[in-house]
């Protein structure tokens, strides 16, 4: 690989730089960005540096979105200019393929926000076309959301996951943390809403809700479907957010009869159910947005509008056996080599030592999402 030079010309001698081999260096832009290394100690997750050729700097940019997990190594190839794919070795196949996205759109708003250097990962999806999207229930509070989610997931225990959301509320007697929220600090929260964790979060009755993105993918890594339970402002920005979902907006059959639901629970004082008859107006009227839901149902009664839920989600006459979450990855031994061309990468396994070789070519030419959520489109296949 050459001789080791001094920091100050790696501007002008990249290719001399000389790494450990769990480092891998990749220029972009006029930067040189080092991954791996010395364990992030907070998450024990893969550390990366910069090296800005414009000032002869290195530097420790801020790392949003989830971060993957160290591994003993991992490859690196640049893609699309303005984005880095990982390789990491000897990991399971849904776990092997990350983005570190270093000039994406994403990458640049929080530059101009957070007034730093900023990089952002995000875990590659490569699906199969049975692969089932997650669901994003709202409705305005006692219209009876929570109750059909709860009939779902006991019908199909093995078919979905309940996403449990972040609140900085207290909890309620018999509320679990973990189980019916997280409940954390305030200053917590906000810090990770502003490193770009959160799908969506919101202020409601004074208190911080969200979903994080980790919540969301430890349902799917699972091998489950994701199921949301979030409010219609929450699911304006998962909406706009890369996450891609079945939105579904639940009705009362009328106001009077959301009111008098609200009242029966005998939780809440008069001035807190008349907050949530307020809020509930104007979430009924959000819902009706055009393109906001893909699906409005009337919960008249609680069986009829259990079954048109399982329709829409093509639950209908399918036993929960037969229901299966089709993700496709790559599982990548230490031994291989990778090289990219014309939006493909090549990444060839094995082939010495009287190991069998494999050779995968992965297309990134059609991305969807990004951080701080996942990226999908990439397709694979084996060609060797």
């Amino acid at each position: 690989m050459g001789a080791e030079v001094p920091e100050h010309l790696l501007g002008d001698f990249h290719e001399y730089l000389v790494l450990p081999s769990n480092q891998t260096s990749n220029s972009i832009s006029g930067k040189i960005y080092v991954i791996g290394g010395p364990e992030d100690r907070e998450t024990l997750s893969i550390s990366v540096k910069l090296f800005d050729r414009s000032t002869g700097e290195w530097l420790i940019p801020l790392i949003l979105g989830r971060k993957p997990l160290a591994c003993n190594l991992h490859s690196a190839v640049p893609v699309n200019d303005d984005r880095i794919l990982v390789i990491k070795s000897d990991s399971p196949s849904y776990d092997s393929l990350w983005f570190l996205e270093v000039d994406t759109q994403f990458v640049r708003e929080q530059k101009k926000v957070l007034g730093t250097e900023v990089v952002a990962w995000s875990k590659v999806v490569i699906e199969g076309d049975d692969a089932l999207k997650p669901v994003v229930i709202s409705g305005p509070s006692g219209v009876g959301k929570g109750t059909l989610i709860s009939k779902l997931m006991k019908e199909f225990p093995s078919t979905f996951g309940f996403s449990v959301s972040h609140t900085t509320r207290k909890p309620r007697e018999k509320e679990k943390n973990g189980v019916h929220y997280h409940f954390t600090e305030r200053s917590q929260m906000e810090k990770d809403i502003r490193e770009g964790r959160f799908l969506e979060s919101a202020l409601v009755h004074g208190n911080l809700y969200g979903t994080s993105i980790e919540a969301v993918e430890a349902v799917t890594d699972s091998g489950k479907r994701c199921i949301l339970d979030i409010d219609v402002q929450g699911a304006r920005s998962v909406r706009s957010s890369s996450l891609e979902a079945i939105f579904i907006f639940i009705c009362p059959p009328s106001f009077e009869e959301l009111e008098k639901r609200l009242r029966a629970r005998g939780t809440e004082s008069e001035e807190q159910v008349q907050k949530r008859l307020r809020n509930a107006r104007a979430e009924l009227e959000q819902g009706k947005f055009p393109g906001l839901f893909d699906h409005l149902l009337v919960n008249d009664d609680l069986e009829t509008c259990y079954t048109d839920l399982k329709k829409i989600l093509s639950l209908d006459g399918t036993s929960d056996d037969m229901l299966e979450l089709s993700a496709k990855g790559i599982r990548v031994p230490e031994s291989h080599s990778v090289s990219a061309r014309d939006q493909k990468v090549i990444i060839q396994c094995g082939g010495d030592e009287g190991l069998a070789r494999t050779i995968y070519e992965v297309d990134v030419s059609s991305l969807v999402g990004g951080a701080p959520g996942r990226t999908r489109g990439p397709e694979y296949k084996c060609i060797s």
